[in-house]
């Protein structure tokens, strides 16, 4: 089943919504993650940029083993040998909910919460560089 693409990556960034993202709110973001790893913004790795764009766009992890095992159910993570457990027909979730099941509330929540802890660990990252400086 297709997403809603519009359901997908960050809405807001502290409390303001983001609209469109751009290349340079992806920089910036990947610049704030090298400082709060204690790079400067000069030390951007591919790794900082991908992180970045994952975040504000909501695009999937690139790492295709990653992927498949989040996907599968927790159940059967463990489970080396996969055995049919019978058949089962999806069900047709609501316009609210993502493939996860969970509503526009609960993702909005959640991401204020990453933000709020992103935007300590960018602040902690300021201040040991002005300490440092």
């Amino acid at each position: 089943m297709k997403t809603n693409p519009l359901k997908e990556g960050a809405l807001t960034e502290n409390s303001a919504g983001i609209g469109t993202v751009t290349r340079e709110m992806v920089q910036k973001r990947a610049q704030e993650l090298a400082a709060i790893d204690g790079r400067n913004a000069q030390q951007v790795t591919k790794a900082d940029w991908e992180l970045a764009k994952q975040e504000l766009m909501g695009e999937p992890s690139s790492d295709p083993t990653e992927a498949a095992l989040e996907s599968a159910p927790e159940s059967d993570r463990w489970n080396p040998v996969a055995v049919s457990t019978g058949r089962s027909l999806p069900v047709a979730g609501s316009e609210d909910e993502d493939a996860e099941g969970r509503s526009d509330n609960e993702r909005l929540v959640n991401e204020g919460v990453a933000e709020a802890g992103h935007e300590q660990m960018r602040l902690a990252a300021e201040k040991r560089e002005q300490e440092g400086a």
